[in-house]
């Protein structure tokens, strides 16, 4: 359980123990429970979905959605993904992304793919009814967690050191294998449109991760903040579309 909290206390706003023990061994121990952690939060976010859809509008509770998701997180993924876009879309070398990622400060390009992946997002939420968006909604953070152990396991880690670096290194050979069989358990308990959905996206997502990996020379913290994003949105719009 301790290794659970420090998931979930890593990659949400939520607090239900203190945590005294931010060990880079403690942070590579807790990845094999972020599939986990997603489920937590598609439940969070399909309940919302569930008690709020007979109240607002379909396009106001669209926004309230998006919102929730990136308040659950604290925008941790965002600010992975505009990091990513910033430094991988700049033209410049290697060294020079990795140096424009790691700047606090965000770029046009951060901007600018972070508001289309916004109304993406939200676009797609207006587009399902209620019970399917449920369903959706579930699965969503699942996938985009399951892209980010993939990512972390089986990809080099682009930096010689970083917080990033903690989870890849001390994650451990069974990492992967739990955190697929959550995801599949989980999966498999939604049904077949969530399995093709799920599946779809986190390939996806791992066609983005390689990319990513091929230009940086490996992957960082940001970009699998980035993976998760694109997992997460590509899940939704297989769901619209199938």
């Amino acid at each position: 359980m301790k290794d659970f909290f420090t998931g979930l206390q890593f990659l949400t706003r939520i607090r239900l123990v203190k945590q005294t023990d931010w060990s880079p061994a403690s942070f590579g121990r807790s990845v094999k429970y972020f599939t986990l952690v997603g489920a937590l939060i598609g439940l969070i976010l399909a309940g919302l979905n569930y008690f709020l859809s007979q109240l607002l509008p379909a396009h106001v509770l669209a926004a309230v959605i998006v919102f929730a998701g990136i308040a659950i997180t604290g925008g941790l993924h965002c600010d992975g993904f505009m990091d990513t876009a910033d430094g991988v879309f700049s033209g410049r070398s290697r060294e020079r992304m990795l140096e424009i990622m790691k700047d606090s400060r965000v770029g046009a390009n951060g901007v600018v793919a972070f508001g289309f992946l916004l109304l993406l997002k939200y676009s797609l939420i207006v587009d399902m009814t209620p019970t399917l968006l449920t369903t959706a909604l579930l699965i969503m953070p699942v996938a985009g967690r399951t892209a980010m152990v993939i990512c972390i396991t089986a990809f080099p880690y682009a930096r010689p050191e970083g917080m990033g670096k903690a989870f890849a290194q001390y994650a451990g050979r069974s990492t992967l294998l739990i955190a697929v069989s959550i995801a599949v358990a989980i999966t498999i308990l939604l049904g077949i449109q969530a399995a093709i959905s799920a599946g779809g996206a986190v390939l996806t997502g791992m066609a983005a991760a390689r990319y990513f990996a091929k230009v940086l020379g490996g992957l960082t913290g940001d970009t699998y903040g980035a993976v998760t994003e694109l997992t997460e949105l590509i899940t939704l719009l297989l769901f619209v579309i199938q």
